[in-house]
């Protein structure tokens, strides 16, 4: 381990840890880093003979690509955040003594060749293989369930335009413009699978069959999915599909004892339904991704699918605690 320089602050000897040091320090815990890193490596260039700009090791923009979607920084707040805070610098394994800081360039620079190269699928893959090794990924039920992100509506911009790959829907009363977040969780552990994203105009139901990976025996959907397996490319499955009933029905059920039989049915699958709602919660509540911040359905899609990836090891991140390791507290 190299010796820190005078540029330490002293934080790290105050007697008690601040909500994002505990936060980072269970996540350093549970992630997977030499199998994500030894994804990304081959793809970052490496420092040659003739000089040029300065080459980081690909598990220092790794760990930087990460503070940026749980912190949610855009690039140059992401730079000047790690001149700023030394704990986000220690998760990066900078010393701002002797060590350069990525600046906003090579941050982006590492960001679009992630996107060049799929990394991001890939990088949910190894996730969910590490949770299926543990035991914390089944594979018998499915629930599927999408979510609108907005996208910025001003016409302010260069091209004097909203960005042509969102779209509008209507959602109760209110318009929304912005694309779609559909996935597949586990119905056991609430852990997410699969991401498929659209435009916000298209309907839940044409994506059920990409939010399943092909192994479930009962698929589980609110009332949005009506008419699922009846679709051209479901009839073949040989999957249960338990979808709520439309509310309106569900309202005018008699008050008789198959009345309440059915109620009750319908509680039991909005029980279960339920889990779908915390990854959900995790990359818009506790992450802050409540818009896009991008341009274009591919960058905003490699950002969604890595969020949901780090939403996964938050998720269980008490249960992939190395064994012996003190737990950390909650990040809040």
């Amino acid at each position: 381990m190299k010796q820190r320089s005078l540029a330490g602050s002293g934080y790290e000897r105050r007697p008690k840890a601040t909500k994002r040091q505990r936060f980072l320090a269970e996540m350093d815990a549970v992630m997977p880093w030499s199998r994500l890193i030894a994804l990304v490596d081959p793809v970052q260039p490496k420092a040659g003979s003739r000089g040029g700009r300065t080459s980081f090791p690909a598990e220092t923009l790794l760990r930087i690509h990460f503070m940026q979607q749980w912190f949610a920084l855009s690039d140059p707040g992401m730079e000047e955040a790690l001149h700023d805070i030394p704990t986000l610098r220690a998760f990066a394994r900078l010393d701002a003594g002797t060590d350069l800081i990525p600046d906003e360039s090579s941050i982006l620079r590492f960001r679009h060749r992630l996107e060049q190269h799929g990394l991001a699928q890939r990088l949910l893959t190894e996730v969910n293989a590490l949770l299926v090794e543990r035991g914390l990924l089944l594979r018998q039920g499915t629930i599927v369930d999408a979510t609108l992100i907005s996208a910025p509506c001003s016409t302010k911009n260069q091209d004097r335009e909203r960005d042509p790959e969102m779209h509008q829907t209507k959602k109760g009363n209110q318009w929304f413009f912005g694309m779609k977040a559909h996935i597949g969780v586990d119905a056991e552990s609430g852990l997410t699978h699969t991401v498929v994203t659209t435009p916000a105009n298209v309907n839940d139901v044409t994506q059920a069959h990409a939010c399943l990976h092909g192994e479930e025996t009962d698929v589980v959907g609110d009332a949005g999915y009506q008419g699922v397996a009846k679709r051209p490319e479901n009839r073949d499955r040989a999957v249960t599909w338990h979808v709520a009933m439309k509310p309106g029905r569900r309202k005018a059920l008699p008050d008789t004892k198959w009345g309440r039989l059915l109620e009750q049915i319908e509680h039991a699958k909005a029980s279960i339904r339920a889990k779908v709602e915390h990854p959900f919660r995790i990359i818009k509540r506790q992450f802050g991704f409540l818009k896009t911040r991008y341009r274009g359905l591919k960058k905003n899609t490699a950002q969604v699918v890595t969020l949901f990836a780090l939403a996964n090891l938050f998720q269980a991140r008490h249960r992939l605690m190395p064994a012996g390791a003190v737990r950390p507290c909650a990040a809040g």
